[in-house]
């Protein structure tokens, strides 16, 4: 809808204007009038430009057409102006050409007459609207900030499981991903290991080079045709992920063509994993855990074969991750000791090289839960950092020793407290999607009846309003850094539609969004302004 404003010095005539045309179907609608140019201008800025087409008459007291058209064009470069006047004069004429009018018509003018110079002006600010959204979306997709929800988003998915897979498909479109739901790819993990011209050199250490590499890295991927995603996961700090469609060996190409830039440029060869080929988001978790794999035995073979390779069974099953981390997120030790025992012995009398892949296999899932309780995992634990290790694993004992004492560290700092931290994180990384007290309870292992007053024990709010109280801090970033419009924001930060949006935020901070993102670029604007 558009809003329009009629200007004339006689009522009669503004009536019957009123009544010429069926404004509605038209997309428009009338939102005041005036009597001369000097009211209408008064109405114009009292309206903050929430008025689109002005239909104005040219022989008025006090303030005439000309006068008002030459102060709309200098005040209001944006309004579209019709004139609608009973008298043919050059000088009006001109005047209008001048203010850049769209239509100049005569009385008394014809419903269609009118209606065709309405649908006229309609058009072009349709287009113009069209391609302010093209603008704004543009600039929301160059912002650091859509950068970073992308990337999260994408670690989302590859991380963690998803019971609703069309609200996933939905915020999809939000990222222009929803193509890659579709498309057969793989992950590819590479991660920096030493290989210096000179080893004794201390400063061309991975951890040293983890900025240039990453940058060397994720220009590769822009650069690619077509653009490949990248993420990165908290969990393994020196890896960087890039998800890559299957295409024959398209992916072992690239492999090797990111593998040769990195070593022209830091002098350093990185360790590439490349996971199983996947289709549909709903399997990327279990592509990427593939990816993790394989990077972890490249790095433990070393350009060495393990005794057995190829001789192991050609799925490594998703139980050999999920049901150890589900017994350990329930905390039934001696239940996760007996599983793990269970898996070992069973991949010990395969081969050497199934051994190792299930000991990492079972490693990515205690890493797991201790992901989702909220714990943060010592640096001897992270197996990633030592692969090496694992050759020194030559029994099941060993390695069944290694990963229970691992476990239990993890449950030993999951008490109570840590357990409602890891409710909070949850809460902080999934607020754009539905959350309830059942949904939350039933994954914390808590009784929902019960839950619902731990929370407001433990967080000092009910969850309702902590649950809010993150919605409303990003939908404020996205009012102040971006053009988006309130549907998207809404989207974007859980809000069931832009209305729930708009009278939720003026309860709680007295402005609509709309006037709160007004009145934080006037300020800017007034902080931006040349001091005296």
């Amino acid at each position: 809808m558009y809003n329009v404003m009629i200007v004339d010095d006689e009522p009669e005539i503004r009536k019957g204007i009123m009544m010429k045309v069926d404004w509605e179907r038209l997309g428009l609608r009338i939102v005041g009038e005036a009597g001369n140019g000097s009211e209408a201008l008064k109405a114009l800025e009292t309206a903050c430009g929430a008025i689109d087409i002005v239909i104005t008459d040219m022989n008025m007291p006090m303030m005439d057409g000309v006068s008002f058209l030459e102060a709309c064009r200098e005040r209001h470069p944006e309004l579209r102006t019709l004139v609608l006047t009973g008298y043919e004069d050059f000088h009006y004429a001109r005047a209008a050409v001048r203010s850049q009018v769209r239509d100049y018509l005569l009385k008394p003018v014809s419903k269609d007459e009118l209606e065709e110079a309405l649908q006229k002006v309609t058009r072009e600010l349709d287009q113009e609207r069209r391609q302010s959204q093209q603008q704004e979306s543009m600039a929301w997709r160059l912002t650091q900030y859509y950068q970073e929800m992308k990337e999260h988003f994408v670690v989302q998915i590859v991380k963690e499981e998803r019971e609703h897979a069309q609200a996933v498909r939905d915020r999809a479109k939000l990222f222009e991903l929803e193509a890659w739901d579709a498309l057969r790819v793989r992950i590819l993990t590479i991660g920096l290991r030493e290989r210096t011209a000179q080893p004794d050199c201390g400063e061309r250490t991975p951890n040293k080079l983890r900025l240039p590499f990453e940058l060397i890295c994720k220009e590769f991927a822009d650069q690619s045709e077509p653009p490949l995603l990248t993420f990165k996961d908290a969990s393994y700090p020196g890896l960087l992920h890039l998800i890559v469609p299957e295409q024959g060996e398209v992916c072992q190409q690239l492999a090797d063509k990111l593998r040769s830039l990195v070593v022209q440029y830091l002098s350093a060869e990185p360790a590439i994993g490349i996971g199983s080929p996947i289709e549909g988001f709903s399997s990327w978790r279990e592509g990427y855990m593939s990816a993790l794999l394989a990077w972890n035995l490249t790095e433990t073979k070393g350009g060495a074969s393990l005794k057995g390779e190829g001789a192991e069974p050609e799925a490594l099953h998703e139980e050999a991750f999920q049901k150890p981390r589900m017994i350990l997120l329930k905390g039934d030790m001696a239940a996760f000791q007996r599983t793990v025992r269970q898996e070992l012995e069973k991949a010990f009398g395969v081969s050497q090289a199934y051994f190792v892949k299930i000991i990492f296999r079972l490693y990515l899932g205690i890493e797991a839960a201790a992901h989702e309780s909220g714990v943060e995992l010592d640096r001897k634990d992270e197996l990633w950092m030592r692969p090496d290790l694992v050759l020194g694993f030559h029994t099941v004992e060993r390695a069944e020793q290694f990963l229970v004492e691992m476990a239990q560290r993890i449950q030993r700092r999951t008490s109570e407290e840590s357990g409602f931290q890891a409710v909070k994180q949850f809460i902080d990384s999934h607020y754009m999607y539905e959350l309830n007290l059942t949904l939350l309870a039933e994954r914390f292992n808590y009784y929902p009846s019960y839950f619902s007053e731990l929370f407001k024990a433990k967080v000092g709010v009910t969850f309702i309003q902590y649950l809010n109280d993150v919605r409303m801090t990003h939908a404020v970033r996205l009012l102040e850094e971006t053009a988006l419009s309130l549907w998207d924001i809404a989207e974007l930060t859980g809000f069931a539609n832009a209305s729930y949006f708009s009278s939720k935020f003026k309860k709680q901070y007295g402005l609509s969004p709309s006037e709160y993102r007004a009145q934080r670029k006037n300020e800017k604007s007034d902080s931006e302004l040349p001091k005296k």
